[in-house]
C-alpha cells in the first residue's frame, strides 16, 4: 500500500479533474474515478433532486447516500461536512439550520472549494462557509458543532482513527454525525485494493464495515446506529479493467460485499460525561479483590 501522503496526493490530483466532469460521467462511474459504465447510470449515488434544499449546479454525483436526510439537523445548528465539494451538501443542510444556523464545508481540493464558493454566492447564502483543509486535521475549533456530516469521503482518507477524532473533537458535548460512507465485508482482490483508480474512485481505501463501526466506538462516540444501508454492484464492465474475465467471474462468487452505510453516533453530553465518571467512581470503590473479604 503506498504511504499517507502519496494516497493523499492521488485522492487531490484525481479529485482536480473531477470537479471538472459532469454529473452522469461521475454517476456511471466509481466516484469518477474510473472509465464509466456502458451498463449502469448509477452506481453509488442517491437521488437529491426532490430533497429540500437540493442546488443541481453543486451536485457533482460523487455522493453514496444521503447523510442529511437522517443527521437530525435543527434550527440555529452549527453544521460541518467533510468533505464538502461543490457545496450540495451544505445547502440541504443550511436549508434545515435555516438562517439562523451556520454551514461550514471543510475539502482539501482547492478547485471544489472555489466552484463552492460559487455556488454559495449564487443563492446568496452569507451563513455557509467553504474552508480548505484535510479533515484529519480541520480547521475548525474544538466543541463548536452541533452536528457533522459527510457523503463518501472517509473511506478516500487513509488515516480514518484521525478523522473520526477529529470528529469527536469538533463536535459540541451531546452533538452527533451522521456520515454515508462505502465499507467491505470480505476482501477485495489485489488488483483492485492497490490500484490509484480504484482507491480515488471510493472502493480500495474502504475498510472492514466491522472495523469501520468499531473506529467510532473507540473514540468515544455512542448510541451508533446504521440508518441506511444498500449494496454497491460494480459492473463487469468496469471491473473488467482491473481483472481477467475469469478473475472477475470469480470475485462475483466470493460473496465480497461492497456496501454504502449511513451511520449515527453521538458524542456523550455534558450530563452523560458526569453520570460515566460516577459510576465509575462507584464501580472503583466497590471492585473486589481476592484479599478484601467482599469475594
Amino acid at each position: 500500500m503506498k504511504k499517507e501522503q502519496e494516497l493523499k496526493n492521488i485522492v487531490k490530483e484525481r479529485y482536480t479533474k473531477i470537479a471538472e466532469q459532469g454529473r452522469i460521467e461521475n454517476a456511471s462511474s466509481c466516484c469518477g474515478a474510473t472509465t464509466p459504465s456502458n451498463k449502469v447510470y448509477n452506481i453509488m449515488m442517491d437521488d437529491y433532486s426532490e430533497t429540500e434544499g437540493y442546488a443541481e449546479d453543486a451536485d457533482l454525483g460523487l455522493g453514496c447516500g444521503l447523510p442529511t436526510q437522517f443527521a437530525k439537523i435543527q434550527k440555529g445548528d452549527t453544521v460541518v461536512d467533510l468533505g464538502s465539494g461543490a457545496g450540495n451538501d451544505c445547502f440541504v443542510a443550511r436549508h434545515e439550520t435555516g438562517a439562523q444556523g451556520k454551514v461550514i464545508g471543510i475539502d482539501f481540493t482547492p478547485i471544489m472549494i472555489e466552484k463552492a464558493r460559487a455556488n454559495a454566492d449564487k443563492l446568496g447564502y452569507n451563513n455557509v462557509e467553504f474552508r480548505v483543509g484535510d479533515i484529519d486535521n480541520m480547521p475548525v475549533g474544538d466543541s463548536s458543532a452541533d452536528v457533522v456530516v459527510s457523503n463518501c469521503v472517509l473511506n478516500l482518507v487513509p488515516n480514518k482513527k484521525k478523522v473520526i477524532g477529529e470528529m469527536f473533537r469538533v463536535l459540541k458535548p451531546g452533538g452527533h454525525f451522521s456520515v454515508s460512507d462505502i465499507v467491505l465485508v470480505g476482501e477485495l482482490p489485489e488488483a483492485l485494493r492497490t490500484d490509484a483508480e480504484m482507491y480515488a474512485g471510493c472502493v480500495a481505501g474502504a475498510i472492514q464495515k466491522e472495523d469501520y463501526l468499531q473506529l467510532m466506538l473507540e473514540q468515544g462516540f455512542e448510541h451508533l446506529l446504521i440508518q441506511k444501508e444498500k449494496p454497491i454492484v460494480i459492473p463487469d464492465d468496469i471491473l473488467g479493467k482491473y481483472l481477467s474475465q475469469e478473475e472477475v467471474m470469480a470475485f462475483n462468487k466470493t460473496g465480497t460485499g461492497i456496501f454504502s452505510i449511513t451511520v449515527y453516533a453521538e458524542k456523550p453530553g455534558e450530563a452523560d460525561k458526569k453520570a460515566n465518571k460516577e459510576r465509575s467512581e462507584i464501580q472503583s470503590k466497590s471492585t473486589c479483590t481476592p484479599n478484601s473479604g467482599c469475594c
